[in-house]
């Protein structure tokens, strides 16, 4: 029934850029004032909030805005909120909030992921980056090797799919080339300059085989979702999305090298609690801070056979705007910008609603997949336009 589900109502995204001067708090609330105006909503109907992850003072390029400092702002009646780390990756914010609806703790929650990474990197007065005069925690395993950059470990999972499945290089090409050309189209992307095969296999490496172009980019933003539960969507003046399923993993919480990254099986969890199948789904916006990681999660949600992700965008047709499968409409965080999992959310709606513009995929699409996380973190979500 209706009123037992959670959906997504409100989307809002502030102006996206590299090295913004607008305060990231007031970000944040550009993105809460075009979530508010789409749903019809007041502020004094909002009674929860979450985030991922968090305030971090110690990183607050990562993460600068938490839930509580929301909360103030806006003078919020918040009966529920939630705001940390320690969930299964970004759209995890999401899932909480899902489950508080559906038992009732809130009505209408704003879920929002605030980074301000480049603007903090050309401002480090303000913005001082973190010392360590000590290696513990999850650093040991990467500090004392030089490999702090999730890059390293990212290309090691591709590099075995190169060693053991055959991928080349021309085919990973295929998640950059496809981000940007739909990058193109999207007026708020970050970059919106075409990328050619040219360009990327003489771009320097990163680590092998991850190139320059394999990489997403520090990005200043602030992207909201309202989720709402099934009994208050009477409230709203826009088309409710449904929320028909999530799942999320954690993997080694050490962050040690796990055999298969979380997504895998994510992606397992996320069809064994819906009558859905890959063969529905009509767009996947799927994460891709790394190129590899959206081949990973294609193959983890069941869309190609493990090891066949490679051979299943290889030249691009099977994943562009008018393919079986389009992939990362918006540009992914390679072509639109590092908004570190809720762009993914955001897209799906967007598509699911028809108003994509330039990029709106074909046909009537009613269902989407979006992900978050690429490592030992996890999250899936399943959205229906009922």
């Amino acid at each position: 029934m209706t009123e037992k589900h959670a959906y997504i109502t409100g989307i809002g995204q502030s102006q996206v850029g590299v090295r913004l001067t607008r305060d990231p708090l007031l970000l944040t609330l550009d993105a809460v004032k075009e979530a508010l105006d789409e749903a019809g909503l007041s502020i004094e109907q909002i009674d929860g909030v979450s985030t991922y992850p968090g305030r971090a003072a110690a990183m607050l390029g990562f993460s600068p805005v938490g839930a509580d400092e929301l909360v103030d702002a806006l003078g919020i009646k918040a009966n529920w909120y939630a705001g940390g780390g320690e969930i299964t990756s970004q759209l995890g914010a999401v899932v909480a909030a899902e489950a508080a609806v559906r038992a009732g703790h809130a009505r209408h929650v704003i879920c929002f992921r605030t980074v301000y990474e480049a603007a903090a990197m050309s401002r480090p007065d303000e913005y001082p980056m973190p010392r360590r005069e000590r290696v513990d925690s999850y650093s040991q395993w990467f500090a004392p090797f030089n490999a702090i950059s999730a890059a390293t470990w990212t290309a090691q999972y591709a590099m075995r799919h190169v060693k053991r499945y055959g991928m080349t290089r021309e085919q990973l090409a295929q998640i950059a080339l496809t981000g940007r050309a739909n990058a193109a189209l999207n007026p708020r992307a970050l970059v919106r300059e075409p990328l050619t095969m040219d360009e990327y296999m003489s771009a320097r490496m990163i680590s092998s085989p991850l190139c320059l172009f394999d990489c997403d980019r520090y990005t200043d933003a602030s992207t909201v979702l309202i989720v709402s539960a099934g009994d208050a969507i009477d409230e709203v003046r826009c088309t409710p999305v449904r929320i028909a399923a999530s799942a999320g993993r954690v993997e080694r919480l050490s962050w040690d090298q796990a055999e298969w990254m979380a997504c895998y099986a994510t992606g397992k969890d996320l069809w064994q609690r819906t009558d859905y199948k890959p063969s529905d789904v009509d767009t996947a916006q799927l994460y891709d801070g790394f190129s590899f990681q959206a081949v990973a999660w294609l193959e983890g949600l069941g869309f190609c056979g493990i090891g066949e992700g490679g051979a299943f965008i290889e030249g691009g047709k099977r994943i562009a705007l008018d393919g079986e499968l389009p992939l990362n409409t918006f540009g992914g965080q390679i072509g639109a910008g590092r908004l570190h999992g809720f762009g993914f959310a955001h897209e799906s709606v967007v598509q699911l609603r028809g108003k994509g513009g330039a990029r709106q995929i074909g046909g009537e699409p009613k269902l989407a997949v979006c992900t978050s996380g690429g490592g030992p973190l996890a999250t899936a979500l399943l959205l229906a336009l009922d």
